[in-house]
């Protein structure tokens, strides 16, 4: 009988999800009828007014209150606000992508595209080896890809496909034209990216979400965990990490961001120090969130107090084991 139902489980959620992929892409069909600005200001506010009845709206305003507990309740409603409009302008957006990434090189102010960074980024197009570069979920993540693809910076790209498998196969096809290559976040990802760095390719990846076989590093002053792969990775090639944001810019504009590489901090014996070069990436990370909180995915649950205290408590009972051993 189990099989029988796990069966029917099967059946009824890709069904499901099949029917929510018709409407994503009817969605889309028709947002292309329109002209892009028009499109994504209509969404960006439809997604401000729905957004804020969204569950995990909640779940934001708590994150928000634990970050910044000295701004009062109207300055975090208008947080969470902004964030919507922003989540709706980053999801029309998508449809525009190849539209809206829109350079002039002679003079920046022309087109919806602007450089900061510029010299950073021609060092690392120039660089003759691996290198790593991380952002995370602020302005338009989805910008930025594009931008090094569009100037002949080959990065492979690690992202999170949607759990919607007729979604994903979609998203994947229409990010690869334009975006170059793509590793789905899944089990051998690191793999992936370890042979393109053999290669003395560059790799790109996000790193502000919550990672529970991660490292602890704090965020945004208080503890969480952290994906150390980046930092890994770092300490296997010794190459450069650059970090990268696009920041959302009045009139439908953006700015990439492109710093200078992180100074990488090593161990007494010289390696990489994994869990020190994750605290610095989430550190540059926060400073991002604090300049633009409402250019932040808030909807994460990047700290889980229940997560962290049994880690702790394991920490703890391992430390007791090592002692209790060390006295017999």
């Amino acid at each position: 009988m189990e099989p029988l139902i796990r069966k029917t489980y099967v059946f009824f959620r890709n069904a499901r999800d099949w029917v929510l992929a018709q409407f994503f892409f009817g969605f889309i069909a028709v947002l292309k009828l329109f002209p892009a600005d028009s499109a994504i200001w209509f969404v960006s506010e439809a997604a401000k007014g729905l957004g804020m009845w969204y569950p995990r709206t909640k779940l934001a305003r708590e994150n928000l209150k634990l970050a910044f507990p000295e701004k009062s309740d109207e300055e975090i409603e208008q947080i969470l606000h902004d964030m919507w409009r922003n989540l709706g302008r980053v999801a029309a957006e998508y449809v525009y992508l190849d539209e809206i990434f829109d350079f002039d090189e002679e003079d920046q102010s022309k087109g919806r595209v602007e450089i900061a960074g510029a010299e950073n980024f021609e060092s690392l197009k120039a660089l003759d080896g691996p290198a790593v570069c991380f952002t995370g979920h602020t302005g338009n993540w989805e910008i930025l890809p594009i931008g090094a693809a569009a100037y002949g910076l080959n990065i492979t790209a690690l992202f999170r496909p949607p759990n919607n498998q007729y979604m994903a196969k979609r998203v994947l096809s229409a990010r690869t034209t334009s975006m170059g290559h793509l590793v789905p976040s899944k089990a051998g990802a690191s793999w992936a990216l370890a042979n393109v760095m053999d290669e003395g390719g560059k790799v790109g990846v996000l790193v502000d979400q919550f990672f529970a076989r991660g490292v602890e590093v704090e965020f945004l002053g208080r503890q969480t965990m952290a994906n150390p792969l980046l930092a890994k990775l770092a300490r296997q090639y010794d190459c450069p990490v650059y970090p990268a944001r696009c920041v959302r810019l009045p009139g439908g504009r953006f700015r990439l961001e492109i710093e200078k590489p992180l100074k990488i901090p090593r161990n007494a014996n010289g390696s990489v120090d994994v869990t020190q070069l994750t605290q610095d990436v989430n550190d540059c990370v926060a400073r991002w969130v604090r300049e633009k909180p409402e250019q932040w995915l808030w909807l994460h649950k990047r700290w889980r107090p229940n997560v962290m205290k049994k880690l702790a408590e394991q920490k703890a009972e391992k430390q007791a084991q090592k002692n209790a051993r060390k006295k017999s």
